[in-house]
Formats: structure tokens, sequence, C-alpha cells
């Protein structure tokens, strides 16, 4: 087991209530899911083949096993029956027309080879010993085998449930699920008009041929002759103005990537806190608004602390994140092979600058070693201190590196800010002072504001939803969400510029792409109490489409009265898009 000089970044084991404010997953946070029927196998993976070869058959056969030869040996393959032959086949492998039918036939055993000496008089008599067909694995799932000789299932499912029946053990062969079939659902995983690396490479382009690229792809990898490209260094423009650093990987390190990725997440997903909604199979921001807005209304809470790791991408450490790795990790094969991507290093304007810290933010796998860096970092750590130290009502949620806390008393959340400074230099990390504060807010904070005279509670922004305390058609308090102002700006003045360079095409193909456009936005920030921010948008969007349409000639003709039909057959109302439940429908957790 790996250790590090701070103790309390390891858990021993995590205990199970039904609360998942608390911090404590409910039983397992993914259901595990069978993969044994899905995506048709390639050619790639014959039986007994890591590369084509003249007796291979085509790739889109559909009776095709998945299970791979040994390594560097063509002499360990599957005897499982995985295609048949007609009767006029030219393998033989039809009905007999020939002495030797079934020579040539793919993937089958020999004939039984019987015993033409007759048995001795003796009694009992003796018959001469005779071999029979191979007896095979046709009626089991098809697996390869570990250096170890152990049988081993080629989906994650089993270790899934080794991960949750016990949270110490660590896992010393995981490279052999690294399959080919694996890297084939990988690559049709991946986003298809994605950015490409320094490689150049395109979706559509690699698919030509991948039948021979996988093989190679999977054969270099577990040779060691695998190695990780630099990512294309691209900026892209946040809300506050500033330019936000990418990292666009190569097509094969992203499928790779990938690959590695469905195996920490089946490890990792097991010790992960209920808290923790970023990036996560079966969770994703929604949930995280629920959770947070369930928390403050049916807590303790008067003080709400929203916190932001400053550059948490670019500045974790290489040293650290392979040692939590290794917690749970034991094959040095997969774990050189995530080092790679690590200190692969990005080329911007020509020039490759060497990774000695951060991941970069946008690659596959950063996502997971995100969660899994801070898991260790801050989840265990405050799980562990709102247990030791805190008094009162203590809930948190954390998205990736946005974290929003609610603290009863006002003592315990100064004490825990300092605490989380400390906390994070040790692993070198820092809070951002600019986006990290500590307001007043909930149910108990308007009272409290309006006994002290200082007028409304303060407001704070988080995963684009401007949260503020407000009140029911009862009366009761409830947290109002509205989308972010700043956001929203800058998402119409995105819209306008490209209505602008697009204005001289058809208006039914602007139509259909601002309709998507809405439709997409609608999907996300129509939530209860947003209506009129929505509505503000649409307006928007419709004059931003009639000034491109008025720049399209000096004497337009562009009139309201003409452009309404059209807004109205084309651009989707908020209020026709369906709309997310209110916190409490969705998120029922028992308090």
């Amino acid at each position: 087991m790996a250790h590090h000089p701070n103790p309390e970044s390891c858990a021993a084991r995590r205990e199970v209530v039904g609360e998942v404010l608390t911090g404590e997953t409910c039983g397992p946070a993914i259901e595990p899911r069978n993969h044994d029927f899905g995506m048709p196998t390639p050619l790639c993976e014959a039986e007994g083949h890591s590369a084509h070869d003249n007796k291979c058959k085509p790739c889109s056969h559909p009776a095709r096993s998945k299970t791979l030869s040994t390594l560097g040996s063509h002499s360990h393959g599957n005897w499982e029956i995985s295609s048949t032959s007609g009767p006029v086949r030219p393998d033989g492998a039809g009905k007999a027309q020939r002495r030797n039918p079934v020579v040539d036939v793919d993937e089958k055993s020999d004939t039984p080879v019987v015993s033409k000496k007759l048995p001795n008089n003796g009694k009992p008599a003796e018959v001469v010993e005779k071999r029979g067909v191979a007896k095979g694995n046709v009626t089991q799932k098809p697996v390869r085998r570990t250096q170890s000789r152990e049988s081993a299932s080629m989906s994650l499912d089993d270790i899934r449930q080794v991960a949750r029946g016990d949270k110490r053990v660590r896992f010393t062969s995981l490279m052999h699920r690294l399959t080919v079939q694996s890297l084939y659902e990988s690559f049709y995983a991946l986003n298809r008009k994605a950015a490409t690396g320094i490689d150049e490479v395109t979706w559509t382009t690699y698919e030509h041929g991948l039948c021979t690229r996988l093989p190679q792809l999977h054969e270099e990898i577990h040779t060691g002759r695998y190695r990780a490209m630099a990512s294309r260094r691209v900026y892209i423009p946040k809300a506050d103005g500033k330019l936000r650093p990418l990292g666009i990987a190569a097509l094969e390190d992203r499928l790779v990537q990938h690959a590695v990725s469905q195996i920490l997440s089946a490890i990792y997903e097991q010790d992960f806190q209920g808290f923790s909604y970023g990036f996560r199979q079966g969770k994703g921001q929604h949930d995280a608004l629920d959770a947070l807005a369930v928390g403050i209304q049916r807590r303790r809470v008067r003080w709400v602390l929203d916190a932001d790791i400053h550059a948490f991408f670019d500045t974790i450490d290489h040293a650290w994140m392979m040692q939590f790795l290794e917690h749970r990790i034991a094959d040095r094969r997969l774990l050189r092979l995530v080092r790679k991507w690590l200190v692969a290093g990005v080329i911007e304007d020509g020039r490759r600058i060497a990774s000695e810290r951060g991941c970069p933010q946008g690659a596959v796998i950063s996502p997971v070693l995100a969660n899994i860096y801070l898991h260790y970092v801050y989840d265990l750590w405050v799980r562990q201190w709102r247990k030791r130290y805190a008094k009162g009502d203590v809930i948190v949620v954390r998205y990736a590196d946005d974290s929003v806390m609610g603290f009863e008393h006002e003592y315990e959340a100064r004490r825990f800010m300092n605490a989380l400074e400390q906390r994070l230099g040790q692993f070198g990390l820092a809070v951002n002072p600019t986006k990290t504060r500590l307001i007043r807010f909930g149910s108990y904070a308007v009272r409290d504001c309006k006994r002290q005279g200082e007028g409304k509670p303060q407001t704070f922004d988080f995963l684009g939803f401007t949260h503020f305390c407000g009140t029911s058609k009862n009366g009761l308090f409830e947290v109002k969400r509205v989308t972010v102002k700043k956001r929203m700006r800058t998402t119409l003045q995105a819209i306008g510029q490209i209505l602008l360079r697009r204005r001289h095409e058809p208006i039914p193909v602007i139509g259909r792409w601002l309709g998507q456009v809405m439709r997409g936005y609608f999907a996300y920030f129509n939530v209860p109490g947003n209506e009129k921010r929505l509505e503000q948008f649409h307006r928007e969007v419709r004059r931003y489409w009639m000034h491109a349409l008025r720049r399209r000639s000096q004497r337009h003709r562009m009139t309201w009265e003409r452009l309404n039909p059209i807004t109205r057959h084309y651009l989707p109302y908020p209020r026709q898009v369906p709309k997310h439940p209110f916190p409490v429908a969705r998120f029922g957790v028992m308090t």
C-alpha cells in the first residue's frame, strides 16, 4: 500500500448512510452495466490473431469472438467457434466433400482422432485411448488470461464489485482490460467533430483502415512502444473576459485515454463521495444544483462559502497524482501509461513546452484524474473535518474545482477557510481570492440581515446560475436561480457575431441553426423561476437576427411584420421546451 506523509488524505472506510448531503454514498455510486452485448467485434479481434493475415474474415461478421490470443503468440487462441460455413464454403467447413472437410476452417478445433486398433480380448476389454473434439469454451464468457493464468472477465463489472467490496484492495493487473474491443468502443465514443491535435488526424480519416490501425495501436501499448504526443495549445474566452488554456490531444491519445478512463472510473466511482458531482457517470450539473438548493432549504444554513481553486488543472502536482493513483492501482504498466500523458507537454507557437506540473484541460482523461486528485486532497479531508470539528450543520457540494459549502455558524465557516488554505498548500494548490467569499445566505440569513439592517442577503454564482434568497407562492423560503447576466450577455454577443457573418445565407438555413442553438440553451437553463430571463434571451436573439437581416443591403425590406412569422416557425419559445423539475422533486433526499 502506498503511503504519504499526510495520513488524513487517506480514508479507512466510508460508512453507508441514507443521506447524500452528508457526503456519504448510499450504496454504489453507479450501477454495474452489462457490456457483454453491445457493439459488434471487429476483424482485428479474431481468435488467435493480433493482426490481419490471409485467414481473417470480413470485419462485420456479427459472431466474432472478443477473445484475443496471448500477446506475441498465435498458439494460445480460443477454440470457440465464431463463424459457420455453408456447403460451398471454400474453407471446407461445410458438408464433407473431401477427406479433410474442416482443415481450413477458422477458429475450430480438429476433428476427433479415432483409434483404429481393435480392443483386446481381455475381460474387461481395454479400449485404445482416443482423443475427441476439444471441449472449448462455447458456453462460457469469452475471456483473456492474465499473467497469473487466472481467468479475467472482459467486462468491468467484476472490477466494480471488487472495488466496492474492499476499499483497501489494490489492483495488480489491469492492462489486460485494454483490449482491441475496448479501443474499438472508445473510438466510437469520441466526439466525431472534435478539433484535431498536432497530428491533424480527424475522426473520419482515422476510421478508414480502423481494423488495421487498432491492432497496431494495441500492440504498441502492450509492448511499451506507445508514445504520447504533445497537446496542441489553444485558448478560448472565459465569461470574465480572460482566456482559458486548453490542450487538444492527438486522436490516438484521446482514444487510449478514453479506454483507460473507463477502467479508472470503474474503480474510483466506488470511492468518490456523495457530494462530488463533476464529470461523473450518472451525475451532472443539475444534480449538483438540486442538491445545493435542497440542502440550503432543509438545513440550518446561515453562511455560504463559495470556494474556487486557482488554476487547478495547471497546478496539479505529478508526484502527488501518481501517489494517489497507487492507493488503488498496483499495475506498473498502467501507471506508466498515465505518466506519459502527464509529462507529454504542449505545443504552442511551434515550440514544445515541457510539462512539469498540471494536466492539460481538455484532455479526455483530465476529468477523471482531477476527480481522483481532489478526492484525496479535498473530499476525504472535508468529510473528516466535518465529523471532527463541526458543531452545527454543514453541507458540501463540489463540481470539479468549484465547491459551495453551507454553515450554520460563522466561526466554523471562517475556521474552515483558514484550514482549507493550509490543506491546499500542502499539495501545491491555492484558493482563488477573487472568487472565494463568505456571505450570509439561507432562510436564517434573511432574518439575520433584517435584524442587523443589512438589507437582502448577497447572491453567489454556481454552474451558470445566480442563486438568491426568495419565497415560494406559499410564503416559504426558497432558493431562486436565474441565468448569470454576464454569461447570457456573452452568449448573445457570440450569436450576434455569427448572424452578421452568415447574414447572406438563406433564411431557412439560419433559422434551423438558430433554433437548434436556442433549444440547447433552454434545455440547460429552463429551470423553475428562470422564465423571465429566458424570455429576455428570446427577445434579444430576435433583435440580433433582425439586425443581421437588415444589414444584407442598404435598402432592406425586412420588417417585424415579416420577421414574426419566421421566428415563430424556427425559434422555440421558452414555454415550449420541457422544463426541469423542482429540486425537491428530483433530489429526493431524506433528512
